[in-house]
């Protein structure tokens, strides 16, 4: 047919595959100028190829089908739009920010779960004494059971997110366990900060500490705890509270993973006895 292209002529012309044609033709962005009855096979004209070529440029500015359908309908001229594309500029700057975001997050989970791994297969298991430096701590008080420390972290998360410096930990200010009313922090360690209403910023003061790590559930760390306990007792060191909790793997934030595999430091700074 004379002035008229198939498909395949029309997209080696244009630039666009067969396949984004049919879809833009699906669309009603690119209608062809003949459809055979019956066959289907599809014609396209001389004077669609700017048409075909403004899609494939919008399509490549990051607009939507839905966009690009509006913008063939009221605009004709580059002039007309531009405030269409500083408002499309915007979009994009925002979603960079966002994948930047994104990207950062991956970064902490791929470090943390990196550095979990490390700890879990150099790990002795066994109790050891060692200096602790201090580190700046955002906190949040509270007191109840034990399980409700994921809303002071998430709180604690949401406020000083990218100024966390370290991994959350829970410092336990009872010197017994407490089913339903225990005194306790939910700690993140900060780069700086400032206080709120809600969450303290504060150092938390390091020294001679006794160190245990605790492979598996939460549940099971009162084995740990004995062991650790038994060790001050036996040589006669002191141990105060708040004792510390340091959590290296736990729930992961995509999966809640396995218990048996989360690894818990138990932390006593401690003095000799009399």
């Amino acid at each position: 047919m004379a002035g008229m292209f198939s498909i395949g002529e029309f997209s080696k012309m244009t630039g666009l595959t067969i396949k984004s044609l049919r879809f833009y033709h699906e669309q009603g962005v690119l209608t062809p100028c003949r459809v055979e009855v019956g066959s289907g096979y599809r014609y396209y004209s001389e004077t669609q190829v700017d048409t075909a070529r403004v899609i494939a440029q919008l399509r490549e500015l990051g607009f939507s089908v839905a966009d690009v359908r509006e913008i063939l309908s009221n605009h004709s001229d580059d002039a007309d739009m531009v405030e269409r594309l500083r408002l499309q500029r915007n979009a994009i700057k925002e979603r960079i920010k966002k994948d930047r975001d994104i990207a950062g997050l991956l970064d902490q989970i791929i470090v943390h779960e990196t550095e979990a791994t490390r700890t879990m297969n150099q790990t002795s298991y066994a109790v050891e004494e060692k200096n602790v430096d201090p580190c700046l701590i955002a906190s949040i008080r509270m007191q109840g059971a034990y399980r409700e420390c994921g809303k002071g972290f998430a709180k604690i998360g949401r406020r000083m997110g990218r100024f966390i410096h370290g991994k959350p930990m829970l410092l336990h200010h009872d010197t017994e366990y407490k089913e339903d009313d225990a005194d306790f922090e939910a700690c993140m360690p900060v780069k700086k900060g400032e206080s709120s209403d809600e969450i303290i910023v504060r150092e938390l003061p390091g020294g001679r500490a006794l160190s245990l790590m605790h492979l598996g559930p939460y549940e099971e760390i009162g084995r740990s705890y004995e062991k650790i306990m038994k060790h001050a007792k036996t040589q006669s060191l002191d141990y105060h509270v708040p004792t510390r909790e340091i959590y290296h793997k736990g729930p992961g934030m995509i999966f809640k993973g396995n218990p048996k595999k989360y690894l818990t430091e138990i932390v006593f700074l401690i003095s000799s006895g009399a």
